[in-house]
């Protein structure tokens, strides 16, 4: 028989638990906690008072940042205090969501590279293939006519310029 927990549970036909609701509370409430504290200090930095004029630049960031602070603090000792700590996440759910995630972290990164449209052009036939298994062809009329749309409307109706990359520069569309 399999040692622990974890293995008890797969010998029982359930899955693997990849975190508890606790585990993942704590340190969601940390995070924010800690950016509550970063806004509170930059706040204090740039001015969080009343001056003679009206308030100062971090008056209000101060304020926000403080209520996320208390907010995460009664999280914080919330999630401690919980008596049970139930599945938040299991393996296979977590697998699913990284699928998504990191091809998206992905693509966030590749906008500043190589610009939206042909960072979009790799985002959009990347899913096309490997989750829908499309043709080539499919694939390449979708995701370049997908960009070529969203460049027309951006860049020459409304005159909004969004990121490019060398390849628009070597077709010079900048």
């Amino acid at each position: 028989m399999s040692g622990g927990p974890q293995g008890q549970e797969k010998a029982a036909g359930r899955a693997r638990v990849a975190s508890r609701r606790k585990g993942a509370e704590v340190v969601v409430a940390a995070l924010f906690l800690l950016a509550g504290a970063l806004v509170v200090y930059d706040s204090m930095r740039l001015g969080a008072k009343w001056a003679d004029d009206g308030p100062q630049a971090g008056y209000f960031p101060f304020y926000i940042g403080a209520i996320l602070c208390v907010s995460a603090l009664v999280n914080f000792v919330s999630a401690v205090r919980a008596g049970e700590n139930e599945v938040f996440v299991e393996t296979e759910q977590l697998k699913l969501v990284m699928a998504v995630l990191v091809p998206s972290a992905a693509y966030v990164a590749l906008v500043g590279w190589i610009g939206i449209y042909a960072a979009s052009i790799l985002f959009i036939g990347f899913f096309m293939r490997w989750l829908g298994k499309y043709e080539w062809w499919k694939l390449a009329a979708v995701s370049i006519g997908n960009s070529v749309f969203f460049f027309l409307v951006f860049e020459i109706w409304f005159k909004i310029p969004l990121p490019k990359g060398p390849i628009e520069a070597w077709l010079r569309l900048n």
